[in-house]
């Protein structure tokens, strides 16, 4: 007899695409715009880069609690996600940044013969997000094999969130909102840094020769000539390592050009700009690489706003958790009760945390005499 195959996974956000251009073939008129700016920011100014990723780190990791809580973490920690990827941590990483660059993020439940087989995250700037029959259904559409959108057919397996979203449309609100305009001036400023310093390396020379008086026009100029070429050679044996000096008669008077133009100071205004995007991600400073202090560390102040941002982020991607986890659960057969119990996030010095502790013990200790 001959033995049955299970039918392969068939994934809905990935497909197989191989040409070069293929985005040419989903190309929707106006739109992504954003998305690409998002993306460019984030090329362009590391430290968006390094918050965005601090913040997904931070987020730390979790654990499942309930009556198949051995196979669930198994699963948890082998579940392929796609890209050379394996463990739900993996496409969570993936998850949050999304959810942070553009406000949204997507993902899907692969399921083949009635198990779940992956969760893969997708490109949610190649999809198109629209409300249902009421204002409680999100239904998700992409392109298909002529670029026209298309529902998505199963819609159950998907996976959305949207970070800070707006009443009047579906689109999620990133981190990044109100970055590009101060990016633009940083990288305007960074660019004129560049060039200034450029020409200051590449010195150009203003050669003045003031001929005496009652000469000849054309002596003049083949004086002035023979001085060019003069100063030309000179220039160029400095080029090829050799030193040549460089000897005039009369009154030449030799510049170089826009010596006396101070270049400006770029450190208050980069400063000032860095600042209020730093200001925007909420983490201090210094987890940045920016020491504006010589003795900044994280405050108790500084140390619960960023936990409760933290917190924050671990409630929006908490119920895309807890739907992977049932899924998997109902699939295999067993009890869907699922309690998700995120890792504690330690920001504090620990030697701190633990004087706090010993002082507050010490106080219930007086208090009980």
């Amino acid at each position: 007899m001959k033995k049955k195959t299970e039918a392969a996974a068939v994934a809905q956000l990935r497909m197989g695409n191989t040409h070069p251009f293929g985005g040419l073939r989903g190309y929707v008129p106006l739109g992504g715009g954003e998305e690409r700016i998002y993306r460019e920011l984030r090329s362009a100014v590391p430290v968006v880069d390094a918050a965005i990723g601090k913040l997904v780190r931070l987020c730390g990791g979790f654990d499942v609690r309930g009556r198949a809580e051995k196979p669930l973490r198994e699963f948890l920690r082998t579940v392929p996600c796609g890209r050379g990827q394996q463990g739900v941590d993996a496409f969570l990483a993936a998850y949050l940044d999304s959810l942070l660059t553009y406000g949204r993020a997507v993902g899907e439940l692969v399921v083949a013969g009635e198990r779940l087989r992956a969760v893969c995250w997708g490109d949610v700037t190649a999809l198109e997000v629209r409300e249902g029959a009421n204002a409680l259904e999100t239904e998700l559409w992409g392109p298909d094999e002529r670029g026209m959108m298309k529902k998505l057919p199963w819609q159950e397996l998907l996976l959305f969130t949207t970070w800070n979203p707006e009443p009047e449309h579906p689109y999620g609100v990133g981190l990044l909102r109100g970055m590009p305009f101060l990016a633009d001036i940083l990288m305007k400023i960074y660019n004129t840094v560049g060039v200034n310093w450029e020409r200051a390396g590449n010195v150009r020379y203003s050669v003045i020769c003031r001929p005496e008086e009652n000469l000849d026009p054309a002596v003049a100029r083949e004086r002035g000539s023979q001085i060019a070429a003069e100063w030309a050679r000179a220039m160029e044996d400095g080029k090829n390592g050799t030193v040549r000096d460089f000897v005039a008669v009369g009154d030449v008077e030799i510049k170089v050009i826009g010596g006396e133009s101070p270049i400006l100071d770029s450190e208050v205004p980069v400063r000032q700009i860095l600042e209020q995007i730093v200001a925007k991600t909420g983490l201090p400073p210094f987890l940045l690489g920016l020491s504006w202090a010589t003795t900044e560390r994280m405050s108790a102040q500084q140390a619960d706003l960023l936990t409760s941002e933290l917190w924050a982020i671990r409630r929006t991607v908490e119920p895309v958790i807890r739907k992977i986890c049932r899924t998997f659960l109902i699939l295999e057969g067993l009890d869907p009760a699922v309690e998700i119990v995120w890792d504690d996030i330690s920001l504090q010095d620990m030697a701190e945390t633990a004087r706090a502790e010993l002082y507050r013990a010490q106080a219930r200790n007086m208090e009980m005499r």
